[in-house]
């Protein structure tokens, strides 16, 4: 017996064998049991994902002699002639080759005549799409009242060239495509039983790959058993042509830290190990999709068809961008996927120009590279509070040390705290104590600036008016606000207010507003307008 392809192998017989598409055999099984079934079918969807195979298996149900609640039995003889690919009764038609006027004419000449050997005729016309108008419009009269032993099954990937006057005359079905998950766990299942190994992480990847259509995650799954070894990521990887996710993470972290060395060298690997260039183009704009999905929404796990362990890579990357930086991004790589389609023959050099021009947004003048490079500049203005702090040297000189975002100003650097001043000896100690601006306030500020000169810097001329032991700042505008809330700043500011006042005062007793300052609008707010 000759070999057969393994999508043809695997191919459903029964509405049962049909994966993923519960919504559609269910319906068509009823009709089938019930003898209700449409004149006239329209199957939409992706391919791969079962619509020629539905039609088959619906005019094999149609015509079984023995059916069993609308599945066909497989064994009369009607379902054997149907399966073998004999019944004449079956009539397929490609109408991406066939598309003309003369072959819809065919049709509609011969739906008179009775059925030879079954007791339907189904006509299966595969993308249908493809038919010109007037083969569409030769075609309504007759889809629209055939004789009661016709019955049509249009295919169509591109539903929106279908023309209203035919959708309106058939009952839709949308094919959806098959979640990756059960994709995955399928390709297990025919792996095992046609004697090969497989990982859980290879069949993941090969289910990503098919993106929902079940033909191409076989055709897939079968090169990669022709290898004869174990099928993990790595041997699906180079089996297909495509980039692993450690190649993608190396060249976004490359493309971050601006190591044009290391880009030039990851291209050089993957034009010498044959991958295609603009399929690895292909593979970065969907990690970047990935980045931005993660930067964008809480739940993210639910929308990435993705293992912990890339979701981990994913958001470690994600990490190293801003937002509008990974949109300059995308677009840059969209442009460059155009361009490489076009111009097929240049396709390593606009990929290192595009990602040149990624490491730098300076050198574009683009809409979104002069975001990105805004939001640059709002970032570093934003780290300069924790990011330069001044160190008083042993000459009372005041030095600039860079320090991690978010981290605290060295303990052993930072000089000590003065005496605090007994300010409240003759004020009542209750909750009613209100006190605007006290004498200690500009002072305090003073010796914060010399510990933190942004801190400081912001807070000068400021208001402080203290009300029920809650502690008033009214700062300078959206700027001096945004600087000092940050949580490092504002436990600095409570421990300074502290010892100056004499009292414990917490983060949280400390509220900032830009209301009653004396100055209300500071000119870089313009930054975040």
């Amino acid at each position: 017996m000759s070999y057969k392809a393994l999508y043809r192998k695997w191919r459903p017989s029964t509405f049962g064998e049909v994966y993923g598409q519960d919504h559609i055999t269910s319906i068509l099984k009823f009709q089938v049991a019930n003898n209700r079934h449409s004149h006239a079918y329209l199957f939409c969807g992706s391919r791969g994902t079962g619509k020629t195979s539905c039609a088959k298996i619906l005019a094999k149900a149609l015509n079984c002699l023995d059916s069993v609640n609308g599945e066909p039995c497989g064994k009369c003889e009607a379902c054997r002639a149907v399966e073998e690919g004999r019944a004449i009764d079956i009539v397929e038609m490609d109408a991406a080759s066939n598309n003309g006027v003369d072959n819809i004419r065919e049709i509609v000449e011969s739906v008179s005549f009775l059925p030879a050997a079954l007791k339907y005729r189904v006509y299966i016309i595969d993308e249908v799409h493809m038919l010109s108008n007037q083969a569409f419009n030769a075609l309504l009269k007759t889809l629209e009242e055939p004789p009661e032993h016709i019955v049509f099954v249009l295919a169509t990937t591109e539903f929106h060239k279908i023309l209203p006057t035919i959708v309106s005359r058939c009952q839709r079905f949308d094919f959806a495509r098959i979640p990756t998950e059960l994709l995955a766990e399928r390709m297990v299942e025919i792996a095992k039983t046609e004697g090969a190994d497989i990982t859980n992480d290879g069949a993941f990847l090969i289910a990503k790959l098919a993106n929902g259509g079940f033909r191409d995650a076989i055709s897939m799954l079968e090169m990669c058993i022709s290898k004869h070894q174990l099928i993990d990521e790595a041997l699906v990887s180079d089996t297909l042509g495509i980039c692993g996710r450690d190649v993608l993470y190396a060249l976004v972290s490359a493309v971050n830290s601006k190591n044009y060395s290391e880009i030039f060298r990851i291209l050089t690997e993957v034009e010498r190990s044959s991958k295609d260039i603009g399929v690895f183009v292909e593979d970065i704009i969907s990690w970047y999709r990935n980045m931005i999905l993660v930067k964008s929404v809480e739940d993210c796990e639910k929308y990435l068809a993705c293992t912990s362990s890339e979701l981990e890579m994913i958001k470690k990357t994600a990490a190293m961008f801003d937002f509008s930086r990974l949109v300059y991004h995308s677009r840059v790589l969209d442009d460059t996927l155009a361009a490489i389609k076009r111009q097929a023959g240049s396709k390593r050099n606009l990929t290192e120009l595009a990602l040149i021009r990624m490491s730098e947004p300076s050198l574009s003048v683009e809409y979104d590279a002069l975001l990105s490079r805004i939001s640059d500049l709002e970032n570093k203005l934003l780290n300069i509070s924790v990011g330069v702090s001044p160190i008083v040297q042993k000459d009372n000189s005041v030095a600039a040390e860079n320090v991690s975002v978010g981290a605290p100003a060295p303990a052993l650097d930072e000089p000590p705290l003065p005496e605090p001043p007994e300010i409240f000896d003759s004020a009542p100690q209750n909750d009613e104590v209100s006190v605007d601006s006290p004498m200690w306030w500009e002072e305090a500020v003073e010796k914060i600036s010399k510990i933190n000169a942004s801190v400081g810097g912001y807070l000068r001329g400021t208001e402080l008016k203290i009300v029920n032991n809650t502690y008033n700042i009214a700062v300078r505008g959206r700027t001096a606000l945004i600087m000092i809330s940050r949580e490092a700043n504002i436990s600095v500011l409570a421990k300074y207010i502290s010892a100056m006042s004499g009292s414990t005062v917490t983060p949280d007793m400390i509220k900032l507003s830009v209301e009653g300052a004396k100055k209300t609008s500071d000119p870089s707010d313009e930054l975040f307008r």
